[in-house]
């Protein structure tokens, strides 16, 4: 993101000129598309671009200009650093470290009750105006005394060295009350 760039609002694909609907809750919209099971690949893309685009494209076009726009405008870049040995040799990145501490999904309620404590913002409200852009910046831009960077430290923490047992006990409870996978009970 560069702030003397415009919100993209259309983009040249192929030497054609495409209007697109890049509001936050029309690329959940596409997230949603995207975690459906039911659907085929090509039949994620077509949907997702008439999601975005308002217009239908079919087989590999579909695809292709799918792609391009997921790598392009949608795709959520991992913040996680590439760390060098003193030969400057990268260092081999643990799973753990990249590992997703937020949800768009799950932490709905969340993200939305620190929008409004952070920004005095109501994403509800923003819906069909705030840019996909503008809401990832404004998400990873969150102060620490929201509910979702609480929620994100307690997913995040791990038990160290001087800390009570009744103290990891509770932190233990919260990660397994926070946590993002899936439990069967």
């Amino acid at each position: 993101m560069r702030l003397n760039d415009p919100l993209v609002t259309c983009f040249s694909y192929q030497g054609k000129e495409y209007p697109i609907d890049l509001a936050f809750d029309n690329v959940l919209d596409v997230f949603d598309v995207l975690g459906d099971k039911t659907l085929r690949e090509h039949e994620k893309a077509e949907i997702c671009l008439v999601l975005l685009l308002s217009e239908s494209f079919k087989d590999e076009e579909a695809i292709n200009l799918w792609n391009y726009i997921y790598e392009e405008f949608i795709k959520i870049e991992s913040k996680q650093p590439i760390e060098y040995d003193l030969k400057g040799n990268p260092l081999p990145v643990h799973e753990e470290e990249n590992k997703s501490f937020i949800s768009l999904d799950k932490d709905a309620e969340y993200i939305f009750a620190s929008f409004k404590q952070a920004y005095n913002m109501n994403l509800y409200e923003q819906q069909g105006k705030l840019h996909w852009h503008e809401f990832q910046v404004l998400l990873n831009g969150l102060p620490s005394d929201t509910i979702m960077q609480r929620i994100i430290q307690i997913r995040m923490w791990e038990p160290s060295k001087g800390e009570s047992s009744e103290y990891k006990q509770s932190m233990r409870k919260l990660q397994r009350i926070y946590s993002l996978e899936e439990h069967s009970d």
